[in-house]
C-alpha cells in the first residue's frame, strides 16, 4: 500500500482558517494536537486526491484506521497518533469519527437538506472540537456549544470553497433544497461569477451559520482552561469575520479568506475579548476527569 504521506497535498496547519496548536495552547498539549492534525490532514488529502479512484481512497482510509487501532504499522501518521494517544491514555474515538466523514466525502457528493449537512458536520468537524476539549480535560457539558462552533467553521469552509469543490471534486455541500428554493442549480457553481440565485443560497446558509455561532457563544467562558478559552475566542473571531465576508463577496470570483496580517490582528482582538468575557460572565464548568487532561 502506498504510504499516505506521499499523497499529502502540501497543506499544513498554517494554511487553515483557525489556529492549530498555536502558541496560545499550553506546550504540553501541542505534540498530541499536531499528531491529531497530521492524521486528519492526511486522511483529508486522501479523500480529495485527484488521481485516486474511490476504492483506492477507501482502502487507504481503512488502513489508517487499522493502524490507528494497532492492527498494523504501515501509515506513519496513524502510528504517531496512536502512540501519542496511548501516552495520554486517551481513546481514538474522535479520530475514528473523522475517518467516517472522509469516507462520506468519497461516496456522498450531494446533500439533500440542512439536516444532512449537519449530520456530515457531526463527523467532519464536531469530533475535532471534542478532541480539543478532551485533551484539556474539559467537561462534556461544553460539547454542545463546541459542536455548534465546529459545524459553523465547517460550513464556512464549504461556502468559501464551493466553486473549487464542485469543479475539482464534483462535491456540492450547498443542500439541494436550498438550491431549489432560490431557483439555483448545481451547474451554477461552474460559473466564473455567481449568479444572483446562487448568492441567495449562500446568504441563506450564512444566516443559518450565524445561528450556530450564537449557539456557541457560551463556550469561551465555560471552558476551564484559560489558554484554550482564549484559543476558542480567536477561532470565533475568525469565523465571524469570514461570515461578514461571505455576506459581501462572491466566493466564485473573489477571495473570501483572511490574510495572514488580518488574522494576527483579529487574534489579538479575540484574546482580549475572550479574557474580558471570562472576567465579566459566569464561571467555567468543572473540569472533567478525562484521561490525559
Amino acid at each position: 500500500m502506498t504510504p499516505a504521506s506521499e499523497l499529502r497535498s502540501g497543506k499544513t496547519d498554517r494554511d487553515e482558517n483557525f489556529p492549530v496548536a498555536s502558541w496560545i495552547i499550553h506546550p504540553r498539549h501541542r505534540a498530541l494536537i499536531l499528531a491529531f492534525y497530521n492524521f486528519v490532514r492526511t486522511a483529508d488529502d486522501i479523500a480529495d486526491h485527484a488521481l485516486l479512484d474511490a476504492p483506492a481512497k477507501l482502502a487507504l482510509l481503512d488502513e489508517l484506521e487499522a493502524d490507528l487501532l494497532g492492527q498494523g504499522d504501515g501509515q506513519a501518521e496513524a502510528v504517531v497518533l496512536r502512540e501519542a494517544l496511548q501516552m495520554r491514555e486517551m481513546p481514538p474515538r474522535h479520530a475514528l469519527d473523522v475517518l467516517t466523514a472522509f469516507r462520506m466525502d468519497v461516496t456522498k457528493l450531494r446533500y439533500a437538506d440542512w439536516d444532512e449537512l449537519i449530520h456530515y458536520c457531526s463527523f467532519s468537524a464536531m469530533p475535532v472540537g471534542r478532541f480539543m476539549l478532551d485533551v484539556h480535560g474539559e467537561s462534556k457539558a461544553t460539547w454542545p456549544a463546541s459542536d455548534a462552533l465546529c459545524a459553523a467553521l465547517q460550513i464556512n469552509n464549504h461556502l468559501q470553497d464551493c466553486g473549487n469543490d464542485y469543479r475539482d471534486l464534483d462535491r456540492v455541500y450547498i443542500p439541494q433544497d436550498t438550491l431549489d428554493r432560490h431557483g439555483a442549480s448545481v451547474e451554477d457553481l461552474k460559473q466564473a461569477k455567481a449568479l444572483p440565485a446562487l448568492l441567495a443560497c449562500i446568504r441563506e446558509l450564512v444566516a443559518k451559520t450565524e445561528t450556530l455561532m450564537h449557539e456557541s457563544e457560551t463556550l469561551t467562558v465555560h471552558i476551564a482552561d484559560v489558554r484554550l478559552g482564549c484559543d476558542v475566542a480567536v477561532i470565533e473571531t475568525f469565523a465571524w469575520q469570514i461570515l461578514k465576508m461571505l455576506k459581501l463577496r462572491d466566493p466564485l470570483s473573489e477571495k473570501v479568506h483572511l490574510s495572514k496580517a488580518s488574522m494576527a490582528g483579529y487574534a489579538l482582538a479575540g484574546i482580549a475579548g475572550g479574557l474580558w468575557r471570562r472576567a465579566t460572565t459566569s464561571a467555567p464548568m468543572p473540569r472533567s476527569t478525562t484521561p490525559g487532561a
